[in-house]
């Protein structure tokens, strides 16, 4: 199974990436104070912020969303392969 779910994720042409920093620095508050309002782990939203989550629960993105005041387009982007 994990073996699969490797080989369906590099058949992928891009890469979903997260602008929480961007979201962050525009909303002049911390990476702490997100986790909080949002409900998980500072490990977790690290996670996310990264880029190194496989997946996010859409209640969890309508969360960040609402910290934010924010759209899920505004912390969402998708980005070719080949772009970098």
């Amino acid at each position: 199974m994990e073996e699969e779910l490797r080989e369906e994720l590099n058949e992928l042409n891009g890469n979903i990436v997260f602008n929480i920093d961007v979201m962050l620095a525009k909303r002049k508050m911390s990476v702490g104070e997100l986790a909080n309002r949002v409900g998980i782990t500072l490990a977790n939203m690290s996670i996310l912020k990264t880029g190194k989550a496989k997946a996010i629960k859409v209640s969890t993105l309508a969360k960040l969303c609402d910290a934010l005041d924010c759209q899920p387009g505004d912390l969402l982007e998708y980005k070719p392969k080949d772009e970098k």
